[in-house]
C-alpha cells in the first residue's frame, strides 16, 4: 500500500510539472508551485519547487565551404584534389592515419603491422585490421549497415576489400590521375598498371585471410607505411561498382559515387550532393571509434562551394561555423574586436606555384620561363595581396616536409626577384628572335576564384612593369580546370598548389614533379600528355636517389640539388609561396587545425550557442 501511494504522489508531482512546462509561459515564471495531492486519503498541501529542464539540443551540423566550384568526385581510385579527399577521408579509413596536427603515422583499420627487408631489396609490410567495422549506407532516412546476399550478417571490411581498392585503383581502364604514386613504390604496380601485364597477382599485394593483408614496396622507406595508407589503396564496394546477389544488387559502374548509391565505413558517411552547391555527410553511429579516430561529436557537416569572398561573407551572416579568410580581408578582420578572436593564424605545409607547358611556344625557351620567375616580387605579393604570414618560395618542397632543405641551410637555393637578371634573361631570347616584348602571346590560366584572380593580377603587373610583357588571364571552373591543366591542351601558364599526401619530400619533388608525377602525366609509352610535359635525366635520378637514401643529411642535399634543376636551371615551375593558415572560426565551434590541406572533422564539436 505505501508502495502504491510513493507511485501516486510521484504520478501527480510529475503530471504537475509536465502541465507546468506544456502551458504558456507567463511574463515571468513562479518560482514555486502549490499542489493539492491525497496521501493515504487526506488531502494535503505540497509545494514544488520547479527544476528547469534542459534545452533539449538539436543535431550538431557543422556549415563550412570547400571554395568554389563543384567537387570532382567522391571515387578513392579517381580523386586527385582536396576537396574530394577530405570527403573519402572521412568515409574511408586507411591503413594506416597520418596525425592532422602532428603529421605522424597512427593506427587506422589496421592495429598493427610488421616490416621486413627482403633478400632482393623489396620491402614486405605485413598489416593486421580491424574485424569489427561495417560498410553502411544512407537509406534516405538514417544510416543503416550493408548486409551479405542472403541477409544473414552484416558485410564487414576485410583484406579482400582493401585489395580490391588498390586493384582498380591501377587497372588501366579506371584511368587514375594517382596511379603514378602506387606504380613507383608498390612492386609490380607500374607494370600493372601500364598494361604490361593483365595479371593482378604479379603485383605487391597478398590477402592472407579477412584480417590480414601483405604489401610488397620496391625498396625499404620511411613512407611507405604512410602510403599505405592513403586514399589511393582504400577499399571501395566491389558489389555496388560491378553487381552483385545474381542480379539482386544492380551494379553502378561510375555512379556509386551518387546520393542513394554511395557506401562506406569511416566515421561519416554521405548522404546527398547536390552538385554544384552543397554535399552533406552524416554520423555514421556503427563506425567503433579508435583512440585516434573517434566516433563523431557532430552529427552532420554540410560543405558549400562558395568563393572564398562568398564564404566569408556568410560566415559574418552566421551562416557558415567556419571558412577561409582572403588576403583583401585580413587587415579588417585582424581590427575587428569580435572577429579579430576567431581568427586563427598558423602552419600550412602546402606550396602555391605556377607550371609551364614547356613545350608551348615562347615558353619552351628556358630564357623565358626564368625570366617569368625572377620578375615575380613574391615579398610584395605578400605584404600587399596576400598578408596572410605566406612565406616566399624560393623552391618547391616546403620546408617542414622530411627531407626539404630550408632556408637556413640553404639560403641561396633556387629562384628569387632578380629584376634586371630578369630583364637580361629576356632580352636575350628577344634578341634572337627578333621581337620586343609586348608582340609575346602569353596566357596564365587559373581556376575560378577571387583569391586566385587577385594574385594573378598582381603577378600580371609585375610582368607587365619589369619585362614589358603582356599575359592574357583565364580562368575555369574546378574541374574542368583538372582536365584541362593536364591533358592536350595545357596553357602556356597554369596555377596550381600542392599539399602533402604524406609530409615528405618526396611526395613533392617525385610525385608531383618528375616524369608520370602529378603534374607532369605520362602515358604508359612515357609520352607527356599535359602538364609540364618536362623531362630531365639528372633530375630523374636525383629524385629516386633520395627516395631511398637513408642518411638524413644527404637525403637533403640531393633534394636540393634536384630544386635547383626544377626551378632554376630548367625553370621548369615558378614557386609563389609557402602558404600559412588564415581561418576564423566561430567561438562554439571544438576543432582541430591541420597542417597538410585536411581537416579531421570526427575530432570536432560544437558546443551549446
Amino acid at each position: 500500500m505505501r508502495s502504491k501511494l510513493f507511485v501516486l504522489f510521484a504520478l501527480l508531482v510529475s503530471m504537475s510539472m509536465v502541465l507546468a512546462a506544456c502551458a504558456p509561459q507567463p511574463a515571468a515564471t513562479p518560482e514555486k508551485i502549490v499542489e493539492t495531492v491525497i496521501v493515504a486519503g487526506t488531502p494535503q498541501t505540497v509545494v514544488i519547487t520547479p527544476t528547469p529542464e534542459p534545452k533539449p539540443e538539436g543535431p550538431k551540423v557543422l556549415r563550412m565551404s570547400f571554395g568554389y566550384g563543384d567537387v570532382p568526385t567522391l571515387d578513392p581510385a579517381v580523386a586527385e584534389d582536396t576537396s574530394s579527399i577530405q570527403v573519402i577521408n572521412e568515409a574511408f579509413i586507411g591503413l594506416t592515419q597520418i596525425n592532422e596536427v602532428t603529421n605522424l603515422v597512427e593506427p587506422g583499420m589496421a592495429t598493427a603491422w610488421e616490416r621486413v627487408t627482403n633478400d632482393d631489396g623489396t620491402e614486405t609490410i605485413t598489416f593486421h585490421l580491424r574485424n569489427d567495422v561495417p560498410w553502411v549506407r544512407w537509406n534516405g532516412e538514417a544510416v543503416e549497415t550493408v548486409k551479405t546476399c542472403d541477409g544473414s550478417a552484416d558485410r564487414m571490411v576485410t583484406a579482400s576489400d582493401f585489395a580490391y581498392g588498390i586493384q582498380r585503383h591501377l587497372t588501366p581502364a579506371t584511368a587514375s590521375p594517382y596511379a603514378y604514386l602506387l606504380g613507383f613504390v608498390l612492386k609490380g604496380a607500374s607494370d600493372f598498371n601500364n598494361g604490361k601485364t593483365d595479371d593482378f597477382t604479379t603485383v605487391g599485394v597478398e590477402v592472407v585471410d579477412d584480417q590480414t593483408i601483405k604489401l610488397t614496396f620496391v625498396a625499404p622507406a620511411v613512407y611507405n607505411e604512410q602510403i599505405a595508407g592513403l586514399w589511393v589503396a582504400r577499399p571501395q564496394p566491389r558489389w555496388v561498382i560491378e553487381g552483385d546477389c545474381d542480379g539482386a544488387v544492380e551494379a553502378r559502374g561510375e555512379r556509386w559515387t551518387e546520393t542513394g548509391f554511395f557506401q562506406g565505413y569511416g566515421p561519416f558517411i554521405m548522404s546527398e550532393w547536390v552538385h554544384d552547391s552543397t554535399l552533406t555527410i552524416v554520423k555514421n553511429p556503427f563506425w567503433p571509434g579508435t583512440d585516434n579516430i573517434p566516433s563523431p561529436k557532430l552529427d552532420q557537416v554540410v560543405f558549400h562551394m562558395l568563393d572564398e569572398s562568398a564564404a566569408l561573407a556568410e560566415y559574418e551572416a552566421g551562416s557558415l561555423d567556419t571558412a577561409a579568410v582572403p588576403g583583401t580581408d585580413l587587415d579588417r578582420i585582424k581590427s575587428d574586436p569580435v572577429l579579430s578572436k576567431e581568427y586563427y593564424n598558423g602552419v600550412n605545409l602546402c606550396s602555391y606555384y605556377y607550371g609551364y607547358n614547356t613545350i608551348a611556344p615562347i615558353v619552351d625557351d628556358v630564357r623565358v620561363r626564368r625570366a617569368l620567375s625572377m620578375a615575380v616580387d613574391r615579398q610584395s605579393l605578400i605584404d600587399n595581396v596576400l598578408k596572410g604570414g605566406q612565406t616566399p618560395a624560393q623552391w618547391f618542397s616546403r620546408p617542414g616536409l622530411a627531407g626539404a632543405p630550408t632556408l637556413e641551410d640553404h639560403p641561396d637555393l633556387g629562384i628569387k626577384y632578380d629584376p634586371e637578371k630578369a630583364k637580361t634573361e629576356l632580352q636575350s631570347y628577344l634578341d634572337e628572335k627578333g621581337l620586343t616584348a609586348d608582340q609575346l602571346d602569353l596566357t596564365l590560366m587559373f581556376n575560378t576564384s577571387s583569391g586566385h584572380q587577385q594574385i594573378a593580377e598582381a603577378i600580371q603587373q609585375m610582368w607587365k612593369d619589369t619585362l614589358g610583357v603582356n599575359v592574357k588571364l583565364v580562368n575555369q571552373e574546378w574541374a574542368v580546370y583538372l582536365e584541362t591543366v593536364k591533358g592536350a591542351n595545357t596553357p602556356q601558364i597554369w596555377r596550381m598548389g600542392w599539399c602533402p599526401d604524406y609530409p615528405d619530400a618526396n611526395n613533392y619533388l617525385r610525385e608531383v614533379m618528375a616524369s608520370n608525377g602529378s603534374s607532369n602525366p605520362t602515358d604508359a609509352q612515357g609520352k607527356p600528355l599535359g602538364g609540364l610535359t618536362w623531362f630531365n635525366q639528372q633530375y630523374e635520378d636525383l629524385v629516386k636517389q633520395a627516395a631511398v637514401e637513408t642518411d638524413p643529411q644527404k637525403r637533403v642535399e640531393l633534394y636540393a640539388q634536384a630544386e635547383q634543376i626544377l626551378v632554376y636551371d630548367d625553370a621548369a615551375i615558378i614557386p609563389i609561396y609557402w602558404y600559412a593558415r588564415n581561418t576564423v572560426t566561430k567561438p562554439y565551434v571544438v576543432r582541430t587545425f591541420g597542417t597538410g590541406g585536411q581537416e579531421a572533422l570526427e575530432k570536432w564539436d560544437i558546443l551549446p550557442h
